[in-house]
């Protein structure tokens, strides 16, 4: 009984990392698209590729997600862990069906928290409050000053350049910086399922704590996400790419080198589960707020934000939801 629970949660967990990718596609290529720097279908497969290459690159973030909660050992904690799960993709494809750009990764450790919560088990809220709270409000604010400064600092050393060479130049540039998101999105995401994955082997006695990840788990992250992101998200794309500010290519290619650096910044030094989507988002805002303050929908970014806020306490109580009508039918 308990292995095949094991299995469904680790199931469950493949297929929320699915939902990530197709979810958070646009995060690495909306902006390389709607400039045309990339085809849809060649940024899709770009970026399915760096995001297989990106899940091999740490484990860090994978450790912080498996020590949000301790559910405990046998099947009640894998419920538990199946509950938190089952509330993140709920509300995954709820804001992928309104094209709104919010975050999976809060999705997640708000399912978890909130499934933990209605099971009395301990949730360590040091590491939430460090590694996802703090974290969940500095980035996006860094990502959209950072976006602002660099932005400014490209307009004043192309002050000079011709427009037309100055756009084909950033055009050939997007590729990198969209590349660079890309892996980014792979490191931080795709290692949020496998310390999920990590906390169901782990309630099951399957590994201990201090274990590396199994080559499979990663394996396995690794293929869902790649193949999510290759099935798209054009509605959220959509609202990166054009609805929030038309971007040009000088301001794709600094809004994605800044979201690329603050990702690898947070996985390596902060060891931090970062919203990707949160950071490329500011990021663009960021950039866009250079033409003028009145060049950003700030309406759309209201719609975003209100999204932002409601993610983490909306997965957790699907969660909790789903942690009580699950919990009817499993021991």
């Amino acid at each position: 009984m308990e292995l095949a629970i094991i299995i469904a949660v680790v199931v469950v967990a493949l297929v929320f990392d699915y939902t990530n990718g197709f979810h958070d596609a646009a995060n690495a290529i909306a902006t390389s698209v709607s400039t045309r720097a990339l085809t849809p279908r060649v940024a899709l497969a770009m970026a399915a590729v760096m995001n297989f290459v990106g899940a091999f690159l740490g484990q860090k973030v994978a450790q912080t997600v498996s020590d949000v909660i301790d559910p405990g050992t046998g099947s009640h904690a894998l419920t538990i862990v199946m509950a938190g799960l089952l509330g993140a993709i709920a509300w995954n494809l709820i804001t992928w069906y309104f094209g709104l750009p919010s975050s999976s990764s809060h999705a997640l450790i708000g399912g978890l928290v909130g499934a933990a919560l209605a099971a009395g088990a301990f949730v360590e809220w040091s590491t939430v409050v460090e590694k996802v709270a703090v974290p969940m409000i500095l980035s996006p604010l860094v990502a959209f000053t950072l976006g602002f400064l660099v932005m400014l600092g490209i307009m004043w050393g192309a002050r000079k350049a011709n427009p037309s060479k100055a756009n084909r130049g950033f055009k050939i540039a997007q590729t990198v910086s969209a590349a660079a998101m890309a892996l980014g999105h792979g490191l931080q995401d795709a290692q949020k399922t496998m310390g999920v994955i990590f906390l169901a082997l782990l309630a099951g006695g399957y590994v201990s704590d201090g274990d590396a990840l199994p080559l499979w788990v990663i394996i396995a992250a690794a293929s869902a996400i790649s193949l999510g992101t290759w099935s798209g998200g054009w509605r959220i794309m959509r609202t990166l790419g054009r609805r929030i500010i038309h971007l040009d290519p000088p301001r794709g290619f600094a809004a994605e080198s800044v979201a690329a650096t603050v990702l690898y910044t947070t996985a390596y030094v902060w060891e931090a589960p970062i919203s990707t989507t949160h950071t490329i988002t500011s990021a663009v805002m960021g950039v866009g707020a250079t033409k003028r303050l009145s060049a950003v929908r700030w309406g759309v970014a209201k719609s975003i934000l209100a999204a932002w806020v409601l993610t983490f306490p909306a997965a957790g109580l699907v969660a909790a939801l789903c942690y009580w009508v699950t919990h009817l039918f499993l021991p």
